[in-house]
């Protein structure tokens, strides 16, 4: 690995990376890949995960291509300086801020959505003008085998690599120096990522979960509503999604029209028997799949079930599950589900939302369905969370305009649009200054006196009068 290493940073050096030509011509055959070779990474996400077409043309490809054509849309006007004001104390000076890219950068992937996860920050990092090293998961080996057979025939590989492999593997990357690290992944794994990063002092971007809310008022329309929730739990991989619902919060008195909107909705979209549905990604492996049912199989817990429940061992496959009024510390309400089970919790009166969210971790994202103007403002004043969404689930993925990323346990760092430029670049400080006001600025210098000090001190405090004295030396030394 460090031989690897060592060569990217060497092509890095010679400044090949830096051009605008260098980096248009990355995210041209990225797109490139995505265009010609559709068909291929539809069938290594089916391999992983049986993902359904749509579903994954929707929310990894199209997303993908998407986020490619508008980093080459901006990107000049990303990698222009950015001017900014001067100071009288530094008259006469120009500055700007000068995005620079930060040198040899690691990628390390999530299965869930094995594809986007590695191309939409590979975007960020060429159009920022860095060499990087692609680490696809190994829990999704066909999408992994893919980017290693498939990617070197569209990018440069002096500058772009990617590494395929298990702990070993990442481990050992792990142990080289980078100039920064994006993980997507897990909590426990992240802190292993941050204590590595820390032992060269790189910088890391984050990209973790937690357990996502979704606060339920009765003043909405609740088939819409439920619609958009559903999609957003079991329409993402199955519930196998950083930002899908984790647990819905309502109160007491709505949770039984809840429950029947959910049980007409899942038959309407997955039929009598969910377990049989093509439009439901499996789990994607044993250890998952047997993490979820312990959930499920807890004490206490199977009598709360209320819909769903059914599971297929062979086939990987757990029914969307609804569970109502879960006891606050069992298993499912302490770890992040990460699959198709969803607890309702119910509260006297919607307000105490903020109260059970707020005691937990902040999650990466939180929902409200509501038409009440109010609880939206004080939900989005009173939630910490990495991003809201009010009326829908999932879709503030999709606006490059908008920063993605957590806050606290549930990541550091944002992308997507610039800000996943931004991630993978230096924002330079310069400031320029001329010398022809130089001869005439003696306060600036020793010998000081009690006069120097009179006008440094006003010419601080942005007095043009006592710049008009230093310039033209109207001071006593």
């Amino acid at each position: 690995m460090e031989t690897l290493v060592n060569d990217l940073r060497r092509s890095f050096q010679t400044g090949k990376t830096m051009p605008y030509k260098w980096r248009v011509a990355q995210l041209e055959g990225i797109l490139r890949l995505m265009n010609e070779r559709e068909k291929e990474i539809m069938e290594a996400l089916w391999s992983d995960l049986a993902k359904p077409r749509t579903e994954a043309y929707l929310h990894e490809i199209s997303l993908s291509k998407a986020g490619c054509k508008f980093a080459l849309k901006e990107l000049k006007n990303w990698m222009k300086p950015e001017k900014v004001p001067s100071l009288i104390a530094t008259f006469s000076s120009t500055a700007q801020i000068v995005p620079e890219p930060l040198g040899v950068v690691l990628v390390i992937s999530a299965w869930n959505y094995p594809f986007a996860l590695i191309i939409d920050p590979l975007i960020g990092a060429v159009a920022a003008g860095n060499a990087v090293v692609l680490k696809p998961s190994e829990v999704a080996p066909s999408t992994s085998a893919f980017f290693a057979k498939f990617l070197p025939h569209y990018v440069d590989t002096s500058c772009i690599q990617v590494v395929e492999g298990g702990v070993t593997e990442t481990s050992e990357l792990l142990e080289q120096k980078w100039d920064k690290i994006f993980y997507t992944g897990s909590g426990t794994v992240g802190r292993i990522v941050m204590a590595a990063a820390a032992k060269h002092l790189t910088p890391v971007a984050l990209e973790l979960g937690g357990k996502c809310p979704v606060v339920f008022d009765s003043d909405v329309n609740l088939k819409v509503a439920v619609k958009r929730m559903a999609i957003g739990k079991w329409g993402c991989n199955n519930g196998q999604a950083c930002i899908a619902p984790d647990y819905i919060i309502t109160t007491k008195s709505f949770a039984p029209k809840l429950v029947d909107a959910l049980k007409e909705t899942l038959k309407e979209f997955y039929g009598e028997d969910p377990l049989e549905s093509a439009d439901l990604s499996r789990i994607v492996s044993s250890n998952h799949f047997r993490r979820l049912t312990d959930f499920l199989d807890e004490d206490n817990i199977p009598e709360k079930i209320v819909h769903g429940g059914g599971r297929d061992e062979k086939h990987l496959k757990i029914a969307p599950t609804v569970l109502l009024d879960v006891p606050h510390d069992s298993l499912i309400m302490k770890d992040e589900i990460f699959g198709p089970l969803l607890p309702i919790i119910t509260v006297e009166k919607l307000e105490d939302c903020f109260e059970l969210i707020n005691s937990r971790p902040k999650p990466l994202a939180a929902y409200l369905f509501s038409k009440n103007k109010r609880l939206e403002e004080e939900f989005v004043q009173k939630v910490f969370a990495g991003g809201i969404l009010i009326n829908d689930v999932a879709l503030h993925v999709a606006n490059p305009h908008l920063p993605f990323g957590g806050v606290g346990e549930s990541g550091t760092g944002a992308y997507h649009g610039k800000f996943s430029f931004d991630a993978f670049s230096h924002k330079k400080a310069v400031l320029s200054r001329g010398y022809a006001t130089e001869m005439r600025i003696r306060a600036r210098y020793p010998p000081y006196t009690h006069h120097k000090q009179i006008i440094l001190r006003r010419v601080i405090d942005g007095s043009f009068i006592a710049l008009f004295l230093g310039l033209f030396g109207l001071h006593r030394d």
